[in-house]
């Protein structure tokens, strides 16, 4: 029952993709808050206020699974990031408190809580991008490999702005949504950087990687290369469509959101190709670190009972609540 060990992992990384893309625009969006008016702010709390918790609903399956079909990698890698997964619940949990206590508040309170709003979204992107790094890297804590992780750290809060600015293109309108094309046209070359020299410098980090990118082995180098190509296609998609509808002209106002999307579906999915089969690069392997295949048996039935719901909830609140958003959804 070799399959059960991919299945999971393709399971794990689905979810991981999932929280991803749907906690990531809202953490762009509460990143981008200081560079909005009050009003404005408003607006941009209503846009994510129905979806942000139950986002992170997604990371807690990944997690999850993780423990039950790969309970050795699962103690291995929070183990080893430890402190960036502190820093990152306390960005979490500071952000949900900010979100609810800044509709109560009054004056300087408000704007206080709209900053710490702002803080814990940029604590909690920025911990993930970490987390990211030293896991590409294997864990070692070397000068070159710290920085690294800082710059895959700093890659992530562009990729999330990215996303946050064009959920706020789709889900806004008038002056706010000008302002979401600009800052995702801003965010675009944030991310062109980030990924560019986080692509250059990854391969300098592992050895592994470098020999799945660049040891010719045909057709499998030709597939592979076919990545930075769609990447390249979504970067100048999100650009021509956000660079359309500044200018008024008819453009589905879900196309940028939509390239953002593919960009990081890229990304993922090359760093899957890159990684796969470790769990931990050059050390654990799926089947290495995958729990009894009796276990993994009785998990499998229990997510084809459990994953419909949540696919199913995901999509009927995102159909529910719809359409532009407006001031005073989650005001007094």
């Amino acid at each position: 029952m070799t399959f059960l060990p991919v299945l999971f992992t393709v399971l794990m990384g689905a979810a991981v993709l999932a929280y991803v893309v749907l906690d990531g625009y809202d953490l762009g969006v509460g990143m981008l808050m200081p560079a909005a008016d009050a009003e404005q702010q408003e607006v941009m709390v209503a846009s994510i206020g129905p979806f942000w918790d139950a986002n992170e609903t997604w990371l807690v399956l990944g997690i999850g699974l993780m423990l039950v079909a790969f309970p050795l990698a699962h103690g291995m890698i929070l183990g080893a990031l430890y402190l960036p997964v502190v820093a990152m619940l306390v960005g979490l949990m500071l952000r949900g408190v900010a979100f609810e206590f800044r509709l109560k508040a009054l004056g300087w309170h408000r704007e206080l809580w709209n900053w710490l709003f702002w803080f814990g979204s940029f604590l909690a992107s920025l911990a993930q991008g970490f987390m990211l790094g030293l896991y590409i890297t294997g864990f070692e804590t070397d000068f070159a490999r710290l920085g690294f992780s800082l710059l895959v750290a700093g890659g992530v809060c562009g990729g999330y702005v990215l996303l946050g600015a064009t959920w706020l293109v789709l889900r806004t309108e008038g002056a706010l949504q000008r302002l979401a094309l600009g800052w995702a046209r801003w965010g675009l070359w944030w991310v062109a950087l980030g990924v560019a020299l986080v692509s250059l410098a990854t391969p300098a980090m592992s050895e592994t990687v470098r020999d799945k990118w660049f040891v010719l082995d045909f057709p499998r180098t030709f597939i592979v290369m076919l990545l930075p190509l769609v990447s390249a296609a979504a970067w100048l998609w999100v650009w021509r469509t956000t660079g359309q509808l500044k200018r008024g002209e008819s453009v589905p106002e879900w196309a940028p959101f939509a390239g953002a999307v593919a960009i990081f579906v890229c990304a993922f999915t090359g760093l899957a190709y890159s990684l796969f089969p470790y769990l931990v690069i050059d050390r654990l392997t799926i089947w290495e670190a995958a729990a009894h295949p009796s276990a993994l048996s009785a998990v499998a039935w229990g997510a084809a009972v459990v994953l419909p719901f949540i696919v199913g909830y995901t999509v009927f609140s995102y159909r529910v609540f719809r359409g532009k958003a407006k001031a005073g959804l989650y005001g007094h």
